[in-house]
């Protein structure tokens, strides 16, 4: 029984998880973003987004969280989540078109408050730590 809702419980984060990133990937585009990819994945592992906003190329973290139980979404960003994402970044940049390109690292962190609601919080430049 104990299975059943582990399978339960990773499959409704699964659908949480999806459906924070079509609403981040909406609300990129609205503010003007293309997005180049969604869940790119290379052997460092898998950005949720991958976008163009001017002539930056932005990877995107987004983190979706159903309540406040373990914390604000942006809390789950960690030091070794932006170390892969850099990692990610590079294999990315080795096959695209375009050379001396910025690049920067958002996260959109989404707290679903009702079925068809949640409050957005895009940080832009995430990883600068004050920069």
């Amino acid at each position: 029984m104990e299975k059943t809702n582990e399978r339960k419980k990773d499959s409704h984060n699964k659908e949480i998880g999806r459906r924070g990133e079509n609403a981040a990937a909406r609300y990129l585009e609205m503010f003007g973003y293309e997005i180049l990819e969604r869940n790119w994945k290379c052997p460092a592992g898998e950005a949720d987004i991958v976008a163009r906003d001017e002539n930056a190329v932005v990877f995107v973290e987004v983190k979706t969280r159903t309540s406040l139980a373990r914390g604000l979404p942006s809390e789950a960003v960690d030091e070794a989540k932006r170390a892969r994402y850099e990692k990610i970044a590079a294999w990315y940049l080795r096959d695209y078109e375009f050379v001396d390109v910025p690049v920067r690292f958002d996260v959109v962190a989404l707290l679903v408050v009702s079925e068809d609601r949640a409050l957005v919080r895009h940080y832009r430049n995430a990883f600068c730590g004050g920069c």
